[in-house]
């Protein structure tokens, strides 16, 4: 049988240079757009399954290579020292380049026959969380979907640019985000088509079942709300 979701790594051709992006097609050869916003790992095993997860559920799904200039194709796992190479590579990246990528990638992502005519959204995790939250601000998205968005509640002077709906996951139990954090970004989100959602059993990086911290109940909770809410908006 023919795998319903056909995937590949494609080029953005960017206005400082071209760089790979994975894409995942839907079953239907079209649909919506989503940008996917990796975290410090790459787009690693877990960001390709999590983007043909989305293609099976009717998207274009589009995961740049976001630290192409410093290491392109980062692919890497979720051991100390992998966490120490990731978050070394996120502290060194340039953020205004990180924004025009984002922008390049979402004027790639639209301009594709597959997505021609529909919405596009982004969703990240963690710091691919803040960058779908950066993305809401500054790349012109219909929607974006933030979950454990590290370090959104230091970039607050964004907000008043988001227009569209967004959507946060955080876990209750998440020591690097703590709830005072949550806090300060539902006030500066305030008065916007904003939903926040707090799931009292999970940690920082609850969606991934690749580490110790997945928690399937709020993993499959925050899915379905994600699913529902780019389905309102994009479709």
């Amino acid at each position: 049988m023919t795998a319903p979701v056909t995937t590949s790594w494609t080029t953005v051709t960017g206005s400082a240079g071209s760089f790979d992006a994975y894409l995942a097609l839907p079953p239907a050869g079209r649909g919506p757009g989503l940008l996917l916003l990796q975290e410090i790992f790459g787009v690693n095993a877990h960001i390709r399954a999590v983007a043909a997860q989305y293609a099976l559920d009717g998207f274009v799904v589009l995961a740049p290579d976001v630290f192409w200039q410093q290491e392109k194709r980062l692919d890497i796992g979720y051991t100390p020292q992998d966490i120490q190479r990731g978050r070394a590579l996120a502290m060194a990246a340039d953020k205004a380049a990180l924004q025009r990528d984002l922008a390049d990638s979402v004027k790639a992502l639209r301009a594709r026959p597959e997505v021609q005519g529909r919405g596009v959204g982004a969703f990240g995790y963690c710091m691919g969380g803040r960058l779908a939250y950066v993305a809401a601000a500054t790349a012109g998205v219909d929607a974006a979907v933030a979950y454990y968005g590290g370090g959104i509640q230091d970039t607050l002077a964004l907000a008043p640019q988001i227009r569209c709906p967004m959507q946060f996951h955080y876990g209750a139990l998440d020591a690097n985000i703590p709830l005072s954090a949550v806090d300060q970004v539902r006030a500066a989100m305030q008065g916007k088509p904003a939903e926040f959602f707090v799931y009292d059993a999970a940690d920082h990086g609850f969606n991934c079942w690749a580490r110790g911290s997945y928690h399937a109940p709020s993993a499959a909770l925050a899915h379905g709300r994600t699913l529902q809410f780019f389905a309102e908006r994009l479709f």
